[in-house]
């Protein structure tokens, strides 16, 4: 595996960007909300990680986490609020299924063998109904701290970061009615630590691909993919000179893995972005130095072509930045934040083309707040999932897809129907390879941000 390291590219900050705060936490509607995602309604789902409208059963008074919904303009409506009682603090953000539903992961609850309980895996509809699907045990994982992906067969898989068979955290799959097989037990170290092992996307191979934050040659970290049924491959190990501590992974238009390691080159703390092709050749594309940002976070798709995300410290105030990066590493500061730290969802481009994210903190009562950042990109539609087999059904999310009457593969035309204004299904068709999916409505043609590929 070659690694190259490239010079860092030249900053540009753009101060005219069109940033908006949205709404604002308090304790009732929860506390540090995290990562979103975008609903088959239109809206945005996302979690807090404390605070709730009943702290009475919560091992803090700061509260248990909640489920909560925004719209597009800003309206915050909270779904749900976890009471401590089965199940409480839900790690990671919400992933969706094909019904609209969407799961997630609490770190703690159930009623299983850990102290304070082992976590469970639960579904809330978009109108705030919960059910726990799952609870651990010890010997299935506990202490999970991402979020689900769904596969293109249907089920959910994901993570642990600790217990298991040899107490390192396990790799699973979960179906949608609660039914969870063990595919992988990780070890830990000598000492007991973790190596923090994250699954963050399936790729157009059917493989999984994630990021181990203290494993690999050198303790730095590593990339790795695991397949359906277990088998664990190490991609890449970080070594110091090609970063340190990797954090979030996203699959680019070219096929090759692009991330952020929270930790810098030569052991320096700053951060930065990395790019991995398909042949494990590692670049870094661009390092932080406080200036333009320090400790980025989630990375994630933009309709542009490039990537976007946050840094939670840095920039001109020390808070926090929005950026942009190009797949060859230049970097652009879209956004300085003045006096509140991002958190660590990163942002999410909504299918309006706006990007949306939370603040951990800032705010009327300093709980947090949703944002909304404009760049000037226009509409898209977004495919869930962006891979799948010929004949398989895909959702496509979008805005105004009302009358829409074509929908294509690669440009290869495929049946489908408008279910709302916001969703699209589509079968994909014989030969749609891989490409961009294009859907015509009657204010015009919309394209997907990523290509589809098929399985």
């Amino acid at each position: 595996m070659a690694t190259l390291l490239l010079c860092a590219a030249a900053q540009t900050v753009l101060p005219a960007q069109r940033f908006t705060t949205l709404a604002s936490f308090e304790q009732s509607d929860g506390v540090e909300p995290g990562s979103l995602v975008q609903g088959l309604d239109g809206n945005l789902y996302g979690t807090a990680t404390a605070g709730g409208s009943d702290s009475s059963q919560c091992p803090s008074s700061s509260g248990c986490g909640t489920v909560f919904k925004v719209s597009t303009s800003g309206e915050l409506t909270l779904l749900f609020s976890f009471d401590g009682i089965k199940s409480y603090y839900p790690a990671g953000g919400l992933a969706q299924a094909a019904s609209g539903d969407l799961f997630g992961l609490t770190s703690s609850g159930g009623y299983r063998n850990c102290i304070n309980g082992c976590g469970t895996i639960f579904k809330i509809t978009p109108e705030g109904d919960l059910t726990t699907v799952h609870s651990f045990s010890d010997s299935e994982g506990h202490s999970a701290s991402s979020t689900l992906v769904l596969s293109s067969d249907g089920n959910f898989y994901g993570t642990t970061t600790e217990g298991g068979a040899y107490g390192g955290g396990t790799f699973f799959q979960v179906t949608t009615g609660g039914a969870l097989t063990t595919l992988q037990n990780f070890t830990a170290n000598g000492n007991g630590q973790t190596h923090n092992y994250s699954i963050k996307l399936q790729g157009p191979d059917g493989d999984f691909y994630g990021t181990s934050v203290l494993d690999g040659t050198y303790g730095l970290g590593t990339i790795f993919k695991i397949t359906p049924a277990g088998a664990l491959t190490t991609l890449c190990n970080f070594d110091g000179t090609n970063g340190a501590y990797p954090d979030s992974l996203v699959l680019g238009p070219d096929g090759s893995l692009y991330g952020t390691a929270t930790g810098g080159l030569d052991g320096t703390p700053d951060g930065s972005v990395f790019r991995m092709t398909p042949q494990g050749e590692l670049t870094t594309l661009q390092t932080f130095d406080g200036t333009n940002g320090l400790y980025p976070t989630v990375l994630g798709n933009g309709s542009d072509g490039n990537f976007y995300g946050t840094t939670t410290e840095g920039g001109a105030y020390g808070e926090g930045t929005i950026f942009r990066i190009t797949p060859t590493g230049a970097l652009t500061t879209l956004f300085n934040f003045p006096s509140f730290g991002v958190g660590y969802g990163g942002v999410v481009q909504a299918t309006n083309g706006t990007f949306y994210g939370a603040s951990d903190s800032g705010g009327a009562d300093n709980d947090g707040t949703i944002f909304s950042l404009s760049v000037g990109l226009g509409p898209f539609v977004e495919m869930q999932p962006a891979t799948g087999v010929a004949g398989g059904v895909i959702q496509i999310l979008g805005t105004d897809l009302t009358g829409s009457t074509s929908v294509t593969f690669n440009g290869v035309a495929a049946a489908f129907s408008v279910v709302s204004k916001s969703l699209i299904t589509a079968r994909v068709p014989a030969g749609a390879g891989s490409g961009f999916l294009r859907v015509v409505t009657p204010n015009g043609t919309l394209s997907s941000n990523v290509p589809f590929r098929e399985i």
